[in-house]
């Protein structure tokens, strides 16, 4: 089992290093939108004991995605987290904030193993029924397969669902795997920690408009920032 306790805090370069790899991998991914249709997000969450603290930020986050999506049409979310011995679900897809609030603050983290698995596998069911433009993964540890997680993820990336994982500490083993999931599905890696709360909602933020409005969205919104989203302006160039 992988020890979830966290290592000391990356330094600065360390984390700007990967910041700027995400968003160069964000700019570089097709968006795949149907003329009409408004964009669905999966939002995936661990939910064991290990990500207590960082459960109130998504509560506090997931809001701002759904502000900076409004005005390309709205965006669909589905929440889905795991936690607990073996409890996996997923909410319906709502279109705005307040019908996450509940679900979400209603969520106590207990200490159980991962399911990243159910998470890849709760998104190829929905992508098979419907069109799914980005998962978000955000999580701090893994003790599943790694083989088996990395061909959901190829699944996935086959049928042009990217999932952009959010990785919180400093696990190397979870960090192997997270990156393989995203480099297979098409998508990109990024770690996080405590103190960079707002650069998380930015990042998320941009995923989120990425899903609901391709990449000329994503330019327009990485303008309109400062710090590590503005970089995408110069990528999408």
């Amino acid at each position: 089992m992988t020890d979830k306790k966290q290592g000391a805090p990356l330094a600065p370069t360390t984390t700007r290093g990967a910041v700027d790899a995400f968003l160069t991998k964000l700019a570089a991914v097709p968006a795949v939108r149907t003329a009409g249709q408004r964009g669905r997000l999966l939002f995936a969450l661990d939910a064991t004991a290990s990500r207590e603290a960082a459960w109130d930020r998504a509560c506090q986050i997931q809001g701002e995605m759904f502000r900076e999506t409004s005005a390309l049409g709205g965006l669909d979310v589905q929440m889905a987290y795991y936690g607990g011995f073996g409890d996996f679900r997923a909410t319906a897809w709502v279109s705005d904030s307040a019908s996450l609030i509940g679900p979400m603050t209603g969520v106590h983290c207990l200490a159980g193993k991962t399911q990243i698995a159910r998470v890849l596998r709760h998104a190829l069911d929905e992508a098979k029924a419907a069109k799914v433009n980005a998962v978000v993964f955000v999580g701090d540890c893994m003790e599943e397969h790694a083989d088996a997680l990395g061909a959901l993820a190829g699944e996935l990336g086959v049928r042009g669902v990217p999932v952009f994982v959010f990785q919180e500490g400093h696990d190397a083993r979870a960090e192997s795997t997270l990156r393989q999931i995203a480099k297979l599905s098409g998508g990109a890696w990024c770690r996080f920690d405590a103190s960079s709360a707002s650069q998380l909602r930015d990042l998320l933020g941009a995923v989120a408009v990425y899903a609901a409005g391709g990449r000329k969205a994503l330019a327009d919104y990485s303008a309109r920032r400062q710090g590590d989203v503005l970089l995408l302006a110069k990528q999408l160039r």
